[in-house]
C-alpha cells in the first residue's frame, strides 16, 4: 500500500493546527516555520517514501516467490489429490467387490450354519431318542453309566464331533446286539424286603428279567431313574415258576416271557382278589356274603345227601330179578332192606313188601313211598334257587346305593379330583360283581342238584314199575 496519501494527510493536519494555535503571531513567521517545517517534512516523507517503496519492491519480490511457492505447492497438492481420488476410486472398486465377496461368504456361512445347525439338532434328536431307549432298557441296569454320552451330547454347552457320533453308534449297535440276547448274569437287584443283593439274573432280550435266589424265583422290573432292577412284589404262580428254573437249569425250550416290556407284569403287583375287594363294597356286600355262606352249605348238604341217596339201581334191579326168577323172595326182601337207605331201594322194599296185592294198589303204594321221598330229596332247593335270585338284586341294590354316594359327591365337591369318587364307584360295581359271581355257580348247582333229583325219581319210578311188572309175571310163585 503506497504511504503518500498518508503524509499528505499527516502534514494539512500539521499546518492546519499550526495556523489556529499561532494564529496570533506573525504570518511571516508563521509561514517560514511552515516552510522549514514544510521541507523537513516533505523529506522526511521522501525519506520514508524511498524506504517504503524498497519495502514494496522487496514485499513484491517476496510475494512473487511466495506466489512460485503456492503454485507449485497447488501443484503438487493437485498431483497428490489426483492421485489419491485414483487410490480411492480403486479402493471403493475393491471395497465393493470385498462387499461382494463379504456377502457371497456371508450367505455361505449362513447356509453352512444352517445345515451344521440341522446336523447337530438331527444329532441330539437321535442322542434323545439313545437315551430314551437307554432309560427303558434293561440293559442300563448292568451298564449304568452308558447314558452320560447321549445327556453330553443332548447339552447346548457341547458341540458333537464325530467321535461323539461314532461312539452314539457303537452304543446303539451294542443295545441292538445284548436286546437279542438270552443269557444268565449274576448282576445285583433289589429284593422283595427292598435290600440290594446279588443273584442270578435271567435276561430274554429286552423283554423279561427274572432272578433266582435259593427258594425263590420272580420277575423284575427296571427302573430307568435309578437305573436298577427291582423284584415285584408278587411272585408269579408255582405252575410259571416251575417252567422258569426248568428253562434256567436247562431242562426246557420255552420260558414265559412278557412282551410288553414289563408292563403286563407291573399289573400283578396292582391287581386284586376278590378278597382284596369285598372290604371296598360297602355294607351291602355282608349280606351278599351271608347268602353265598347259606347257599354253599345247602350246596354241600345237598350233594352229600344226594349221593347217599344214589346207587347202582341197574346191578340191584338185575340181582332181584334173578331171585324173583327163582322165588326167593327172602333173599329179594333182605337185599331191599340192605339198601333202604337209598331212595330206589326203599321203594323197591314197598313194592316187595306189598306184592300180594293187587297192581293198582301196589301202585298206590310205590307212588306213596315215591311222594314221601321227593320231599326229601327237594329239600333246600327252593331255598337255594330264592337265594341265587336275590344276589343280584341286592348286587343291584349296592350298585344303585354307590351311585347314589357318587352323586352326592359331586354334588358336595364337584368332579375335579377323580379319588374322591372312586368310593361310590367303587361300592357300585363291587357289589354288583359279587352278587354275580354269588348267584352265578348258586343257580349253576341249582340246576345240577335239580337234575340229580330228578335222575333218582325217574329211577325210583322206573325200577319200581320194572318190579311190578315181574310180579305180574311171577304171581304163581308169590
Amino acid at each position: 500500500m503506497s504511504k503518500k496519501p498518508i503524509i499528505f494527510t499527516f502534514v494539512f493536519w500539521l499546518v492546519f493546527i499550526i495556523t489556529v494555535s499561532g494564529f496570533a503571531q506573525d504570518i511571516r513567521v508563521m509561514e517560514k516555520e511552515a516552510q522549514q517545517k514544510k521541507a523537513v517534512f516533505i523529506e522526511k516523507a521522501n525519506r520514508e517514501k524511498v524506504q517504503a517503496e524498497k519495502e514494496a519492491i522487496e514485499s513484491k519480490k517476496k510475494i512473487l516467490s511466495d506466489k512460485t511457492l503456492l503454485l507449485a505447492a497447488i501443484k503438487n497438492i493437485t498431483d497428490e489429490n489426483n492421485l489419491l481420488e485414483q487410490k480411492k476410486m480403486g479402493q471403493e472398486k475393491d471395497l465393493k467387490n470385498l462387499l461382494l465377496k463379504k456377502e457371497n461368504v456371508q450367505f455361505e456361512l449362513e447356509k453352512v450354519e444352517g445345515i451344521t445347525n440341522e446336523l447337530i439338532g438331527f444329532i441330539r434328536i437321535n442322542a434323545r431318542d439313545l437315551d430314551t431307549i437307554f432309560n427303558q432298557s434293561i440293559q442300563s441296569a448292568i451298564i449304568p453309566d452308558r447314558r452320560n454320552l447321549p445327556a453330553s451330547v443332548m447339552g447346548k454347552a457341547k458341540f458333537p464331533g464325530m467321535d461323539d457320533i461314532t461312539k452314539m453308534s457303537d452304543l446303539l449297535f451294542d443295545e441292538l446286539h445284548r436286546s437279542g440276547e438270552v443269557r444268565i448274569i449274576k448282576a445285583p437287584f433289589v429284593n422283595r424286603a427292598g435290600e440290594e443283593i446279588n443273584g442270578d439274573i435271567l435276561m430274554l432280550g429286552n423283554f423279561t428279567s427274572v432272578y433266582r435266589l435259593n427258594n425263590e424265583t420272580g420277575f423284575l422290573s427296571f427302573s430307568g431313574k435309578s437305573e436298577q432292577f427291582f423284584a415285584l412284589s408278587v411272585l408269579p404262580s408255582s405252575s410259571v415258576v416251575k417252567k422258569i428254573n426248568r428253562y434256567m437249569d436247562g431242562k426246557s425250550e420255552d420260558v414265559p416271557i412278557d412282551i410288553t416290556l414289563g408292563a403286563a407284569l407291573r399289573q400283578l403287583t396292582n391287581q386284586l382278589s376278590l378278597l382284596d375287594q369285598i372290604p371296598n363294597g360297602g355294607p351291602i356286600v355282608w349280606p351278599i356274603i351271608g347268602i353265598f355262606i347259606i347257599a354253599l352249605l345247602i350246596i354241600s348238604e345237598r350233594f352229600i345227601y344226594l349221593s347217599r341217596k344214589q346207587m347202582n339201581a341197574n346191578n340191584l334191579i338185575n340181582k332181584i330179578h334173578e331171585y324173583v326168577s327163582d322165588g326167593k323172595w327172602n333173599l329179594v326182601k333182605n337185599i331191599c332192606e340192605q339198601n333202604s337207605n337209598k331212595s330206589v331201594g326203599t321203594v323197591l322194599l314197598a313194592v316187595v313188601n306189598n306184592r300180594k296185592l293187587k297192581r293198582e294198589e301196589i301202585e298206590n303204594k310205590v307212588q306213596e313211598r315215591i311222594l314221601g321221598e321227593i320231599p326229601l330229596l327237594e329239600r333246600f332247593l327252593s331255598t337255594l334257587g330264592m337265594l341265587a335270585a336275590i344276589a343280584p338284586l341286592l348286587g343291584l341294590l349296592g350298585t344303585v346305593t354307590g351311585m347314589i354316594n357318587t352323586f352326592h359327591v359331586i354334588t358336595c365337591y364337584g368332579t375335579g379330583d377323580p379319588r374322591m369318587m372312586s368310593g361310590g364307584i367303587s361300592e357300585a360295581l363291587v357289589t354288583t360283581m359279587i352278587g354275580l359271581a354269588v348267584a352265578i355257580p348258586a343257580m349253576l348247582f341249582h340246576t345240577i342238584l335239580t337234575q340229580k333229583v330228578e335222575n333218582i325219581i325217574g329211577q325210583m319210578e322206573e325200577k319200581a314199575v320194572v318190579l311190578i311188572n315181574t310180579i305180574d309175571k311171577t304171581r304163581d310163585n308169590l
